[in-house]
């Protein structure tokens, strides 16, 4: 598990499945939950195995999470911002083609 060698200078609240999570702004969401202990991100479509991010550059797609609402955001990608709304992926999630 990862843990911050530093003191958190500038903190951003986010929420994840309802918990307060103080990230260090410019963390991206998957750093700033794995910081915070969570193990796992989301769950596969196929067999429902728990996912949790691997590579942290955006090539392995393992780290997809709902983020304000929208699903299969990944979050090694996306920068944490205060107020942020994150949820566990349970399987493929909803595309929303507009």
């Amino acid at each position: 598990m990862f843990k911050r060698t530093h003191k958190i200078s500038q903190p951003v609240r986010i929420d994840f499945e309802g918990r307060e999570i103080i990230a260090q702004s410019g963390d991206s969401v998957a750093a700033a939950l794995l910081a915070a202990g969570v193990g796992y991100f989301r769950e596969s479509p196929a067999s429902g195995t728990r996912r949790a991010p691997f590579c942290m550059i955006g090539n392995c797609f393992e780290c997809l999470l709902e983020i304000d609402g929208q699903a299969n955001r990944q979050g090694c990608m996306v920068a944490v911002r205060e107020g942020m709304r994150v949820k566990m992926q349970r399987g493929a999630g909803d595309l929303d083609y507009e």
